[in-house]
Formats: structure tokens, sequence, C-alpha cells
């Protein structure tokens, strides 16, 4: 029985370990139509996200993503997004992977993706809903369990956010690249853009500070328009 308990811890912290091995930011290259395009997933503990941009222009080419399990070596994930096909979105779908030597290989797609970062430094690393905004110095707040979502998925030095529903099976727009945090501010710098490709180079720096476990953001939009957002931690 004492075999069969220490068997069994083993297994546990051996998937533990391994799942924990998938956190971070991942990225592989391909080529479509003598364009190079650089495909890049984040993972947190619960949720990622996958995208695809013109790894010269940064046009953006499509993202999906939601929530993600994995058993062994078998990755199971929940679509809640997909920009190229929305007939996806509430589905499920089940591959073998393989992680070794900071690469992730997607078994019968046969593509391998390489690790950006594992997760740090990454003092806002993890999936946050956007649940509130603040005006005239009182917080407004937002229902996050709706199907309507604003969600920013943050790795080590990856961010990206995802506008999209559920429910509509809408996605309705994201951004992303790398960001730092230091003293106080957040920089974003942004390499692809859905709805605007102009902005994508531009650097924009925010206030950021932690309150009650929610996340203060304000500065000005890309649009340079005065925000102040809260964020919180999605469950």
């Amino acid at each position: 029985m004492k075999k069969y308990i220490g068997l069994l811890v083993c297994f546990c912290l051996s998937f533990g370990l391994h799942a924990q091995g998938l956190i971070g930011a991942w990225e592989r290259y391909s080529t479509s139509e003598h364009v190079k395009v650089k495909h890049v997933i984040i993972y947190t503990d619960d949720y990622y996200v996958l995208t695809a941009f013109n790894a010269s222009t940064g046009e953006f080419v499509s993202t999906t993503g939601g929530r993600w399990e994995l058993e062994g070596d078998n990755m199971t994930e929940h679509i809640e997004f997909d920009s190229s096909n929305s007939d996806r979105v509430g589905t499920t779908i089940s591959y073998s992977v393989s992680i070794t030597d900071s690469k992730l290989k997607h078994i019968e797609s046969n593509t391998t993706f390489t690790q950006i970062d594992n997760g740090t430094p990454g003092a806002l690393q993890g999936a946050w809903l956007m649940s509130g905004r603040v005006k005239d110095g009182t917080v407004q707040s937002r229902d996050t369990t709706g199907p309507r979502k604003t969600m920013k998925i943050l790795s080590g030095t990856r961010f990206q956010w995802i506008a999209f529903n559920t429910e509509t099976k809408e996605f309705k727009g994201t951004g992303g690249g790398t960001y730092t945090t230091n003293n106080g501010k957040y920089t974003e710098n942004i390499a692809f853009f859905s709805k605007d490709n102009s902005k994508v180079g531009l650097s924009l720096s925010f206030n950021f500070e932690l309150i009650d476990g929610n996340w203060h953001h304000s500065g000005k939009s890309s649009k340079g328009d005065p925000i102040h957002e809260v964020w919180s931690i999605r469950d």
C-alpha cells in the first residue's frame, strides 16, 4: 500500500511539473505565400492564447484561445474565441504534446515551439478580466461573469488582450507584444493590433498598481484618450 501511495504521489508531482513547464510564452515561425509568420502561445495556469502575425510588419493573421488542461501528454483545449473560424467557439479539442529542453511539440501537426519565457519576471503574469473603470475617483464595476469579456493574458515578457463574446461567438479585437514593469510603470510594446496595423511599433507606458489583488491601470490609450481601468484575475 505504501509503495502504491508513493507511486501515486510521484505521478501527481510529475504531472504538476509537466503542466507547470508550459507556463510562459512560446514561439515558432512558418512561411505562407513567401511571408514569414510568427506564432506565439501564452500559457497561464488555466488559460492560453495562440496568435499568428507577420514577423516583419506585425500585420495580424489570427488568434484563438480559451482554457487548457494537460493530463500526461494529452492537451485539451476549450475554445472561447477564434478569429478565423467562429464555429470552433464552444468546442473542445485534444492532441498529444511533448515538452523537452525548452521545446514544445504538437505531435499530430509536427510543429515545434521554442520557449521565450517561463512566466518570469512577470509582475503581472496571469489571465485578467477587465472588471471596471475609475471615473471621478469612483470605481464603476463591470460584470465579468457574462459572455462578453475583455481578457488580458501576460507571461513573464509577453502580453495580449482579447475582446470576445462566448455566446454569440464574436471576436471583437486583439493586440499584443512585449511588456515590462518597472517602478510602478507598465510599458507595452505593440507587435500586432488587429484593428489598426499603424499601431504596430508603438510603446505605451501606464501607471500600474495592485490594490486588493486588482490591477489598476491608468494612462492614455493607443488613441490618446485618458483611461483608468481595473482588471481582476480570472478564476
